[in-house]
């Protein structure tokens, strides 16, 4: 739980301008306290990734180091293994260093890297249809190793109650809400990346949100999106 026992918590997620908040209340008798998150949107990375085309190979590594957390992070929404999403994450980086794909400058250079992470996952979900079988052992080994990727990467409780919750709705509501809340992408992104159309994503959004809401009263929020 996420709230103490004599707690009542309610959990505000807006986003305004591109950057998401997480705002969260405690109230017990008469006192609330409030946690306020903001978010810092990240730099597009094109800069980056065009002097490693003009033969700076150091900006690939700016790049890997910028965006490896959070591309792994919706990989794994995709893919639902820990372990798979890692090397995916990897092998869209590869691409990068061999094929030098070129950004058309139809969408910023972080939808268009997460494109290719999303490509990337589905050709492996297509030609692996049943999964990646695993022994118990390795499977309480990547449980460990998982939590300890989400604590160096999700380090606010509020936004971990709500990863956490993602993780009991449907597939596609855990991929776009994961894209929204966790990578800061907005609608008209999120139709590139999932290629919708804008309207489609905004009803597969609507929806999600409105699962999550659900999951993360069950665990004691009072829920309130803006």
């Amino acid at each position: 739980m996420y709230s103490g026992e004599t707690l009542n918590t309610v959990l505000y997620i807006f986003k305004i301008s591109g950057v998401i908040f997480f705002c969260i209340f405690r109230v017990k008798d008469e006192d609330t306290e409030k946690v306020f998150r903001k978010e810092e949107p990240m730099d597009n990375g094109a800069g980056s990734y065009h002097r490693f085309l003009e033969g700076d190979e150091s900006a690939l590594e700016e790049i890997v180091s910028q965006y490896r957390l959070g591309l792994q992070n919706y990989i794994n929404s995709i893919v639902g293994n820990f372990s798979v999403a890692e090397d995916l994450t990897e092998e869209t980086f590869v691409k990068l260093l061999l094929k030098k794909p070129k950004n058309k400058g139809t969408a910023s250079f972080k939808t268009w890297l997460y494109t290719i992470g999303r490509n990337t996952a589905i050709d492996w979900i297509r030609k692996n249809p049943k999964g990646r079988e695993m022994p118990i052992d390795e499977i309480l080994g990547l449980e460990i190793e998982e939590e300890q990727f989400l604590q160096l990467y999700i380090k606010d409780e509020e936004k971990r109650a709500v990863h956490d919750a993602l993780n009991s709705i449907s597939p596609d509501y855990k991929n776009v809400l994961t894209l929204f809340y966790f990578e800061d992408f907005n609608i008209e992104e999120i139709s590139k990346i999932l290629k919708k159309s804008k309207k489609n994503t905004s009803v597969l959004l609507h929806r999600a949100k409105k699962s999550l809401k659900s999951e993360l009263e069950k665990e004691g929020f009072i829920y309130e999106n803006r």
